[in-house]
């Protein structure tokens, strides 16, 4: 039986985007061991420790007291309030719970921020590489991305100057994240202020800060937020964290912000007609969360450092391949720009990065997402949030990849 669809499916705001990039790499990688293929995937963004012990207790009790029904919109109120604390104890931001936000993830407080202010002819700014989700949601709500591309030799960060000439009258947000996701860049004081200054001459401008790998910065790095460094950008920025990273509660779907009252009331307004609300049992593990012990997260700081410069060690010994050593986040950068061009013992041309990762998978096994997917060539995406004997082993395949193109 043939299946019918509607006229004009898809629909022009759906053929406007792309699957993401990396949940598709990650599903591949599932596919092929389903299969029997023996597969390292490295591309998903996600811890591979537990949840502590004391936020699943938390999720239990919860639905021991019966907490199962619908919350309001926004999110519970002890939530909200565990959220405001935390910026006032972390970051030194002022939120009075009623400027706090919960959601059915990060994804979905950017979703809901952008959708609630973006009209077609809107200009987003992000620097690229970038997440892969960002454009995508500028151009579902009929905006456009301008991308502003950054360099390795500058550490992947965005230049000021190159923000100034990026922002035009059109200019709605800019996006900025950081630890990054892709390239674990960090900014310091010094450079927030400098972007800062930039957004203070355009007061048009809104700020949505990504701060969702806060917590995992390394070699004593200190990590800062915009709207702390610079309080006259306060009434114009969104500050967006969640639990997903630094708790290891990728699964218990729970982002948040801090934000302006009526831009709170707007992505209200609109998650009550999408998702209504996070999930009832997530909210309270995610009080745990943020009001709970934090011992452990130096202990997975250290994990992921470690990690890190294994990655970085490996990787750099391996032929034509470049990575710089990152502050934060889970994830290195590499440049493949020496082996652009050379071909597999199979006769294979690598002509760009999504040959190299699709000829990594197919003859050693290892699944890493291609740089063309966070806007940024010739590069790929490893996320070292896996066991270090796979990491040294999928680092030993790639090396041995590499040493086979000639």
């Amino acid at each position: 039986m043939l299946e019918t669809l509607p006229n004009g499916f898809p629909s022009e705001a759906l053929a406007r985007i792309q699957p993401s990039a990396t949940i598709a790499v990650t599903q591949k990688a599932r596919e092929l061991k389903a299969a029997g293929r023996d597969v390292i995937g490295l591309g998903a963004g996600e811890p591979d420790f537990d949840t502590p012990d004391n936020i699943k207790d938390a999720a239990i009790a919860a639905i021991r007291r019966g907490e199962t029904k619908y919350t309001n919109v926004e999110g519970i109120a002890e939530l909200r309030t565990a959220v405001a604390a935390k910026f006032k104890r972390e970051n030194r931001l002022d939120y009075t719970p009623a400027q706090t936000f919960v959601a059915p993830g990060g994804k979905a407080i950017i979703y809901n921020a952008l959708m609630a202010t973006l009209n077609p002819g809107d200009e987003v700014v992000m620097p690229a590489p970038y997440w892969v989700s960002y454009p995508d949601i500028v151009l579902l709500a009929g905006a456009k991305p301008v991308i502003v591309q950054t360099r390795l030799e500058d550490g992947f960060r965005l230049a000021p100057d190159a923000l100034e000439r990026a922002i035009t009258p059109k200019t709605k947000w800019l996006i900025f994240n950081q630890p990054s996701n892709p390239t674990g860049a960090c900014y310091t004081r010094r450079q927030l202020q400098a972007i800062a200054d930039v957004l203070l001459r355009h007061p048009q401008v809104w700020l949505l800060t990504d701060d969702m790998y806060e917590h995992l910065v390394y070699g004593g790095f200190e990590f800062h937020t915009v709207a702390e460094i610079e309080p006259r950008l306060y009434s114009r920025t969104v500050t967006m964290n969640g639990v997903s990273k630094a708790y290891a509660m990728t699964g218990w779907r729970i982002g948040y912000c801090g934000a302006p009252e009526p831009l709170i009331r707007a992505m209200a307004k609109l998650q009550s007609q999408s998702a209504s609300n996070a999930s009832s049992i997530s909210q309270w593990a995610a009080v745990e969360a943020l009001n709970g012990r934090q011992d452990f997260i130096p202990q997975f700081q250290k994990v992921f450092e470690e990690r890190r410069n294994l990655v970085v060690s490996m990787l750099n010994q391996a032929r034509g391949i470049e990575c710089p050593k990152p502050e934060g986040a889970f994830y290195v950068y590499p440049s493949i720009r020496k082996l652009i061009g050379k071909a597999t013992p199979q006769g294979q041309c690598i002509e760009n990065d999504e040959h190299f990762v699709r000829e990594l998978l197919e003859s050693e096994g290892v699944a890493v997402v291609h740089g063309a997917a966070f806007g940024l060539s010739p590069f790929f995406r490893v996320s070292y949030a896996t066991s270090t004997a796979a990491l040294e082993e999928a680092c030993r395949r790639i090396q041995r990849f590499c040493a086979s193109l000639r």
